[in-house]
């Protein structure tokens, strides 16, 4: 890509690291976040359930500031881990948790209404054959809500690659260190004659939007297809 500038370049492959690391830690969680909604009953459930899709609601710049409020290195959770050596604030792990927490609800949901599509009695049938919870979500459940799993992980990832208001209030927009591509192409459009540079990176946003979209139809019809014997 000799046409983007290294500033350009940058702001690409961060976004890129920045969703790649979102996505994945925040999967496994949702997962099981979702399972828990899907298939439990117990006390706090609406309470966790709205938790979850809390950040869809808040703007975004006020989750930024909860982050900052919990994650600055003078504040306790924060201070707490940077003896440990993990430094969200200002550095682009904090843009990666940043992310992680804005897609999450998207990612359970998509993976919620998957479990719910699966009939109880499959995994019930499984497990009077003597098979435990967890080998009965591995060996039933997954593979059914597979599809599920793979359009949660895309939109919690094109989520990340998005992600503007949140990511900028925590990690701020540091070139080379916390500035992804949202905050790169605002930052473009603040100085004279930085257009074109906006313009380019505006068409890779879509790009690798449009090709991750494309990507996760094809792996979702390829497990369906598998599953069903066909």
């Amino acid at each position: 890509m000799a046409w983007l500038g290294p500033q350009e370049w940058q702001a690409v492959q961060l976004s890129l690291r920045v969703s790649f690391w979102a996505t994945l830690a925040a999967l496994p969680l949702a997962l099981l976040i979702a399972h828990a909604l899907a298939r439990r009953q117990f006390r706090g459930k609406q309470l966790l359930n709205g938790l979850v899709h809390l950040p869809l609601v808040l703007p975004p710049v006020v989750t930024g500031y909860l982050l900052l409020m919990v994650f600055a290195p003078k504040a306790p959770v924060g201070a707490a881990l940077q003896q440990f050596g993990v430094v969200f604030a200002f550095r682009w792990t904090g843009a990666a948790l940043a992310a992680a927490i804005m897609g999450f609800p998207l990612m359970v949901r998509a993976i919620r209404l998957s479990i719910e599509a699966v009939d109880p009695k499959l995994e019930e049938a499984a497990a009077t054959l003597g098979a435990s919870r967890p080998w009965v979500f591995i060996t039933v459940t997954l593979p059914l809500i597979l599809p599920g799993v793979l359009a949660g992980a895309v939109l919690g990832f094109a989520k990340a690659m998005g992600e503007f208001g949140a990511t900028i209030t925590f990690v701020s927009n540091i070139p080379g260190q916390t500035q992804t591509l949202p905050s790169a192409i605002y930052a473009f459009l603040q100085v004279p004659g930085g257009e074109s540079a906006a313009l380019r990176l505006t068409l890779i946003s879509v790009a690798i939007a449009l090709a991750a979209l494309l990507l996760s139809e094809w792996l979702a019809r390829r497990v369906a297809a598998r599953v069903g014997g066909r």
